[in-house]
């Protein structure tokens, strides 16, 4: 039975791609087969082996020992504020961002980065039938963020037509910046961030080769990357530790404001309605969490987080999942954290739009204008990426 809800979700997912297609005679159909057939393989590796489990394990034990390295800068500063044997979520979860940073500098400075992101993306390109930046605009995204990517593309933004354009974007706006990795295995299981984030890559270019298929002119596909202006070596350590704490400000700012928000709107309804905010967006999106393949029993639920990620961010969605994690199956939960997964919220429009903006003023309003049609693709890839890994599970 799980198979053919799986199925059938599998069907929907591509067929809401296909309705918002912008020209259906040009979507290539081999490439999109070959890429859910290495998504189901790739979901299978991770999560149903012990090949899989030794490489999930290994890096988790790589961002365990990153965290305690970076737990011990934050107790020399703020060891005193906390309460011994508690871990409030600002410093243990979102201050270890700064220190991921810095790593990611490192390897940005030394070239090492670059080399990596050029060489998978090369690869990826073989197999999605898109052009090299496209590739390459997808694993970098991953790996320094959803805004900071286009900076290393800069060159180019301006050449670009829109149609390739929201492609980067919506690669962007399907994966999650590897600085902040670290927090989210310390709210849902490794396994599952891991898995989210290798299936994400393919389910972003198949979903984007349904809503926006073209052909890329070979002459045209030059990938130039933008090298950033040289700095020393500790110039850059301090940018990127002042980048990393602006950036857990940022979400921790956001976390105060939307649980704020959700908790009073919620009020509000419960008051008016007898139900909560939640609740009703749980119902609302109770049938796609049942075709992801959540027991009946557990959809509304299920369905209420989600829509909490849609409105607010992941890591509220994070925090309310954990909070009832254990009243829901094992099933429910994994295939949850999976939707979590990718930066697919409306606030993410708007940081991508703005990040454009900041480099080209034309090509930023090309972004706010199909905005919309790029949260919904990007979850769709989340959808995908869960209906994937229901198949598994």
């Amino acid at each position: 039975m799980k198979y053919l809800i799986a199925i059938i979700g599998l069907l929907v997912v591509l067929a809401l791609a296909w309705v918002a297609s912008k020209d259906r005679k040009r979507i290539k159909y081999k490439p999109i087969i070959l890429m859910i057939g290495i998504q189901l393989v790739l979901s299978y590796v991770l999560l149903n082996t012990r090949f899989g489990l030794v490489i999930i394990k290994a890096i988790a034990a790589v961002f365990d020992k990153l965290l305690a390295y970076a737990g011990s800068g934050v107790d020399f500063v703020f060891g005193g504020i906390a309460n011994k044997g508690q871990a409030p979520f600002f410093l243990s979860v979102l201050l270890p961002i700064v220190f991921i940073s810095v790593l990611i500098g490192i390897f940005q400075y030394f070239k090492i980065l670059p080399l990596f992101m050029r060489g998978i993306g090369l690869l990826l390109s073989k197999v999605n039938g898109m052009g090299k930046l496209e590739s390459y605009n997808a694993v970098a995204s991953a790996m320094v963020g959803q805004s900071e990517v286009f900076i290393t593309v800069k060159k180019q933004l301006d050449k670009l037509p829109e149609h390739r354009l929201y492609t980067l974007c919506a690669s962007a706006m399907s994966t999650v910046s590897m600085s902040i990795v670290g927090a989210y295995m310390t709210m849902i299981e490794p396994k599952y961030v891991v898995t989210a984030i290798v299936i994400n890559l393919f389910g972003g270019f198949i979903i984007s080769s349904i809503i926006n298929p073209y052909e890329v002119d070979e002459k045209e596909d030059i990938l130039e990357i933008q090298d950033e202006h040289k700095q020393s070596f500790f110039e850059m350590l301090g940018e990127y530790i002042l980048d990393g704490f602006k950036v857990a400000i940022i979400v921790g700012a956001m976390l105060i404001g939307f649980v704020a928000l959700i908790a009073a709107i919620n009020n509000v309804f419960d008051l008016v309605f007898g139900i909560s905010f939640q609740e009703i967006l749980g119902y609302i999106f109770a049938p796609f969490a049942f075709l992801m393949g959540i027991p009946g029993s557990e959809i509304v639920k299920a369905g209420g987080i989600m829509a909490t990620k849609l409105v607010t961010n992941e890591f509220v969605a994070m925090m309310s999942l954990t909070d009832i994690a254990n009243g829901l199956s094992s099933r429910t939960v994994g295939i949850i954290s999976i939707f979590l997964v990718s930066f697919a919220n409306f606030s993410s429009i708007g940081i991508i739009a703005g990040a454009v903006k900041g480099l080209s003023e034309k090509q930023g309003n090309t972004v706010a204008r199909f905005g919309l049609k790029l949260l919904y693709g990007a979850t769709l890839v989340s959808f995908l990426s869960a209906v994937i890994v229901s198949f598994i599970l």
